[in-house]
């Protein structure tokens, strides 16, 4: 079966967050599509399958399958309208985190994805540990988010991760700080899914937006993810929902072969 590799939020190959990309015919088992991922090694491998006028597209990261991704969705939405559905201009998933589109604007490729909410949540003298600096604010959904004092602060964290680990609470920590050339920047780990940092996350900023609207009072944002890869979003705030764009980079075309397929 074909196998595409592609470097999302990128402007070209090797910057941005690579995602794998299975295009299938049908369905494999969840313990292949799951063996698969741990075999790709990245962040997250997406696979999707035609139903209807859309797709259903789901994200294994080698830890386990997740309910929304960002990075491997824009890269599914560039593979299917470059090699699949070549006239198309607007792709449309249904996934566990609700019904997503991937539109061709230009260069860029944009995304319409949930606005999470988040509530403030009391910091502990094992979150100050783990990550080794003392956060400004601490906000949880899903994921907890600490808000750091400084973009170089950002930059320069080296947290632990086994300490992550144990963290009770969140799926992920994301750590943020006002930018100076962005208007934003941030950094994102996921230690419980067997990624310590993801290069670029997109389902993160599905968090981060909403709150750097209320603190920036911007409906309109340009973020950097700030890891060694590097990464630029475009962002729309609107409300229950936000856009979010980026440009992709196709790094590789390959065959995967194995015997359930």
């Amino acid at each position: 079966m074909k196998y595409y590799v592609v470097d999302a939020f990128a402007d070209k190959v090797f910057e941005g967050n690579p995602a794998g990309v299975c295009v299938l015919d049908k369905w494999l088992s969840d313990d292949t599509m799951q063996k698969i991922a741990v075999e790709n090694n990245l962040s997250e491998t997406a696979f999707t399958v035609k139903e209807n006028d859309g797709y259903r597209l789901r994200w294994f990261t080698p830890g386990g399958e997740i309910d929304l991704c960002g990075h491997a969705t824009l890269a599914t939405g560039y593979i299917l309208m470059c090699f699949v559905e070549k006239d198309a201009q607007t792709i449309h998933f249904d996934t566990l985190g609700g019904k997503l589109t991937v539109t061709k604007k230009g260069d860029l490729y944009e995304m319409d994805f949930p606005s999470i909410e988040t509530e403030p949540y009391e910091l502990t003298d094992a979150m100050i540990d783990a990550l080794g600096v003392t956060p400004v604010e601490v906000y949880k959904g899903r994921d907890l988010i600490f808000l750091l004092d400084s973009e170089e602060t950002v930059h320069n964290l080296t947290p632990d991760f086994e300490k992550i680990k144990q963290f009770p609470e969140g799926l992920a920590v994301f750590v943020t700080a006002k930018g100076k050339e962005y208007d934003f920047v941030s950094r994102s780990f996921w230690p419980k899914l067997n990624v310590n940092e993801d290069p670029v996350c997109g389902s993160m900023h599905c968090s981060l937006l909403p709150y750097w609207y209320k603190k920036l009072n911007k409906t309109e944002m340009v973020a950097r993810q700030v890891s060694k890869r590097g990464g630029t979003l475009y962002l729309t705030y609107c409300g229950e929902r936000i856009k979010m764009s980026g440009k992709a980079a196709l790094y590789s075309i390959a065959e995967i072969f194995i015997e359930e397929y």
